[in-house]
């Protein structure tokens, strides 16, 4: 076992492994920081994650529906098991494995958990005057219904100043779990639940319930090699969704490397159309973008820049699935976006006067394109194709 490591004694079929006495330390305080919080003026919960899951599970349960498990999930498991990995992680994701038979019990699911945030608000709250919209527009700032042939699943986003949002994911079937190998962990949380409902006595190093964490990627030893050495990788590449993309550019700039060149360009090609899929629009593309700089990046805006770089990069090599003024056209929204993230930085004046040098992409290189130079303004979503735009290099 690699120094630094919380994942102790492995199962037979090399999915699963043991914690060691670091990694339930830290998976039972690590997400104490994490409680929700309330917009201005309404007062905020006084409940821990795991304390909130234990509730959550318990009223569920008296309303008929049955909790299968309670799990850590993602990014946030991966800190728990290899806190060095430089993967970080921006919200507490906590997956409840539930049966989602029908549309009574998804607003069940909401209901309690919306019950669960009343009873935890500071005491002298006038709760009464409380209503579930109320609650729903103060905490929650996301909520997802997903029922299809491979996934039924509801999510309830909690917000968190901080900037690391407490994710309660309801799950009844989900096709696919993880989009690379360092965040497929997941922790199960239930012998930590149990021993805080019946201990008396707080953990301690020879005092503590045995927890297992697991690798949706399908072998925990391996996975955790590719977490200490960053390295990217995944199985079949096609399932991830277009998200992924963004994903794995956070990893690049992040110092995570492919476990190889033939690797990464299937990699990459896979990733490029699914983006495109998912998010044909260029207005649906500029969204995405703001709303993935806006939460990924909280403490870390100094590495925006790169971050748009990298992806401006990945874009340009790998895009196959496009034509050529709608691969230009988003090249040149991610151009803009660096500009402008340099403007917030204070590093350029203003985003409205900056000259932008372009220069013709490797497929062009034999046309009689000359250099020239454009002035940046304000993006504004265009429905028609401009031949004569050329990406950033």
């Amino acid at each position: 076992m690699a120094e630094g490591s919380d994942a102790g004694s492995r199962t037979a079929d090399g999915v699963q492994s043991d914690l060691q006495w670091q990694g339930v330390s830290k998976g039972d305080s690590g997400s104490e920081s994490c409680c929700p919080q309330a917009a201005p003026r309404i007062p905020s919960c006084l409940s821990p994650p795991l304390s909130l899951s234990q509730v959550v599970r318990s009223r569920l349960e008296k309303k008929g529906v049955a909790v299968h498990n309670v799990r850590l999930n993602g990014s946030a498991a991966s800190h728990v098991l290899h806190q060095d990995s430089g993967l970080g992680y921006k919200d507490l994701d906590l997956i409840f494995g539930v049966d989602l038979k029908t549309e009574d019990v998804f607003q069940l699911v909401k209901d309690v958990v919306m019950d669960c945030l009343l009873d935890f608000l500071p005491e002298g709250v006038s709760k009464d005057k409380i209503t579930p919209m109320t609650l729903k527009e103060a905490y929650v700032q996301k909520l997802v219904k997903v029922c299809n042939e491979t996934d039924r699943w509801s999510l309830i986003s909690l917000s968190n100043n901080s900037g690391k949002n407490v994710e309660l994911k309801f799950v009844d079937s989900l096709r696919r779990q993880f989009e690379f190998s360092v965040d497929s962990f997941q922790i199960i949380l239930d012998s930590l639940l149990l021993f805080g409902e019946c201990s008396e006595n707080p953990m301690a190093e020879n005092f503590h319930p045995t927890v297992t964490g697991e690798s949706m990627y399908g072998d925990f030893e391996e996975a955790m090699d590719h977490l200490r050495n960053r390295v990217i990788a995944t199985r079949n590449p096609e399932e991830i969704r277009g998200g992924g993309l963004l994903k794995y550019c956070n990893l690049l700039v992040r110092g995570f490397k492919p476990k190889s060149e033939v690797d990464m360009k299937a990699l990459q090609r896979y990733m490029c159309s699914r983006f495109f899929i998912d998010f044909s629009d260029i207005g649906e593309q500029l969204r995405k973008l703001e709303c993935y700089l806006q939460s990924h990046f909280v403490g870390m805006e100094s590495n925006r820049y790169d971050y748009l770089m990298t992806l401006h990069r990945v874009v340009n090599e790998s895009t196959v699935c496009l034509m050529g003024h709608e691969r230009r056209q988003t090249l040149n929204l991610i151009a803009m976006l660096a500009v402008r993230v340099l403007a917030e930085q204070n590093i350029i004046p203003t985003v409205t006067n900056v000259t932008c040098y372009y220069q013709p992409a490797p497929y062009v290189s034999e046309i009689n394109f000359n250099y020239y130079v454009t002035h940046v303004q304000p993006f504004l979503p265009c429905n028609q194709s401009y031949p004569t735009w050329l990406p950033c290099n």
